[in-house]
């Protein structure tokens, strides 16, 4: 059965996998899961993601979550922000400062997903899809 929300239901299996310490996380596969996966590896939220296919021709990815020496996941919390029930868009100006938050904001706009911080360095607005600190 579809998920309504797959951002939000790779979200959830993300935060599961974390509670009970595993060191990797299987998800169906979407460009848009893949996408995500890139810009939390490049922040330092995982420490890599792998696509595979399985017994039955499914695309999976399979994510490693990043712990730091105290074996404490990297990730804190990570929160939906723009959901189908309720979408949100933010202009550039909209966006909150680099100072007075903590984390990363991950927008789609019109150039692709990106971070709020290339997002104000390129000058453009989207829709906020995720945080995650």
């Amino acid at each position: 059965m579809p998920t309504v929300d797959p951002i939000s239901d790779m979200l959830t299996r993300i935060r599961n996998a974390i509670m009970a310490r595993h060191e990797s996380v299987d998800i169906p596969y979407s460009n848009i899961k893949l996408n995500i996966s890139k810009l939390l590896k490049e922040e330092g939220y995982i420490r890599n993601h792998k696509t595979f296919v399985d017994e039955q021709r499914k695309k999976y990815l399979k994510i490693y979550i990043s712990y730091d020496d105290d074996n404490v996941s990297v990730i804190t919390g990570l929160k939906r922000i723009s959901k189908p029930g309720r979408k949100m868009y933010s202009k550039v100006g909209d966006l909150p400062k680099l100072s007075k938050r903590i984390g990363v904001l991950i927008l789609s706009t019109s150039r692709g997903l990106m971070t709020d911080r290339t997002a104000i360095k390129n000058k453009v607005g989207g829709e906020p899809l995720l945080q995650v600190w």
